[in-house]
């Protein structure tokens, strides 16, 4: 039964970057400030657009902008960026079978949408929130039904909605097709062995920055359960703004896919002392540990989480996670994408959508082979999230060249 067969956005008005002009007094200098802030934005703005169109896309680049401050910055921008960022051709998107909603999962997919409606914005009419919630049913059950061997999890719908309200439903789709693939694989056994194995990262990151707050975390047995959701949902059903679960997602796609549990770990090293201020007792350091504040410094945790992943690599702490590096489905594939990203700017690919492969043959587009063992557009992604710390950078180029 269709979700809009029931009876029954906007968002915020984004403040102004500029100040008025001939302001003078202290408010002058917030206007040349905040003038500074516009010229920034504009050249980055400009920068991405120009690694989407370049031939072939500047991936290292794009995710090098990505990962910086501020992120993609726009919807608009992330539409086009997004799709590159995950190797997703926009013209050769897979149609939607018919037979999609009777998968095994239907009526468990639709439960978990029927519940996602905070995950909309608040003042989005009904008819409309009702025909999105449609498309996110046909999404998953797209992904599940291309990828038998898949299986659903609650939480999966917080991100296919996230990709959803930003790209629209084809590109959400084979979005979400890649990431299903590779980032978030291991989610997606039958059993939840590979996301224990994933949270088990956890406590050695919190523990080689911060031994007393990992020796008070275990001492309490509070154990990693609290941030499973923050994992499995990319962090968008513990969030209540759209704009930080977006600047996070610019992060996510560009960048390994354990980071959003390094991530995790910056936000309980951020929280120590209070979390060091409670009793050590496990019901009231889950109870702390699983409220996340509302005014969490995000650029802030982005920048440290991607320091951590530099100077703790995934390398140097599967033995101590309990993992072997490559039993994780995630880890092991992740060097697959990585080399399946030889794209095409969005206008050579409409050429050859029209004509065909012709132009190929004719010379007009050519093709870039990439050379496999130096995986040079992760190495520079890893580089962008230290070149703004410095000396973090400098204190691990050994390790990270080892990694690489």
């Amino acid at each position: 039964m269709s979700l809009s067969s029931k009876k029954g956005k906007s968002r915020g008005k984004k403040k102004g970057l500029l100040k008025r002009k001939g302001s003078t007094g202290s408010s002058g200098s917030h206007g040349s400030g905040d003038i500074k802030i516009a010229s920034d934005k504009k050249h980055k703005a400009k920068a991405i657009q120009e690694a989407i169109r370049s031939d072939p896309p500047d991936i290292a680049n794009l995710r090098r902008l990505a990962i910086s401050d501020g992120g993609l910055l726009r919807d608009d921008l992330r539409r086009k960026a997004w799709p590159k960022l995950m190797n997703v051709n926009v013209f050769e998107i897979p149609p939607k079978p018919a037979n999609i909603r009777a998968h095994r999962d239907y009526r468990q997919v639709v439960l978990d949408v029927e519940r996602s409606m905070r995950r909309f914005p608040a003042n989005m009419k009904e008819e409309q929130r009702l025909r999105l919630q449609d498309q996110l049913v046909d999404i998953i059950l797209r992904v599940l039904v291309r990828h038998p061997e898949l299986h659903y999890y609650q939480g999966y719908h917080d991100i296919c909605v996230t990709f959803l309200l930003v790209v629209g439903e084809d590109l959400a789709f084979a979005i979400m097709d890649k990431l299903s693939e590779y980032h978030l694989r291991d989610f997606m056994d039958e059993s939840m062995d590979r996301t224990r194995h994933i949270l088990g990262y956890l406590m050695p990151i919190v523990g080689k920055a911060h031994p007393e707050l990992r020796d008070f975390l275990e001492r309490s047995d509070v154990g990693t359960i609290f941030a499973l959701s923050w994992l499995i949902t990319w962090y968008g059903h513990v969030l209540t703004d759209i704009r930080h679960i977006v600047r996070l997602y610019d992060f996510f796609l560009a960048c390994h896919p354990l980071m959003p549990i390094y991530l995790a770990a910056q936000i309980v090293l951020y929280r120590s002392e209070d979390i060091l201020r409670v009793e050590c007792e496990m019901t009231m350091v889950h109870h702390t540990l699983s409220r996340l504040p509302e005014d969490l410094p995000f650029e802030h945790l982005v920048s440290r989480a991607g320091d951590l992943f530099i100077q703790y690599p995934p390398s140097m702490l599967a033995k101590e996670a309990e993992l072997e590096f490559l039993s994780s489905t995630t880890i092991s594939c992740y060097e697959d994408f990585e080399m399946a990203t030889n794209q095409k700017p969005d206008t050579v690919l409409r050429r050859r959508r029209r004509f065909g492969n012709s132009t190929a043959q004719n010379g007009d587009v050519k093709t870039v082979q990439l050379r496999k063992p130096t995986n040079l557009a992760l190495k520079f992604a890893v580089w962008a999230i230290s070149a703004s710390l410095g000396a973090a950078a400098l204190a691990v180029v050994n390790v990270v060249n080892e990694w690489f």
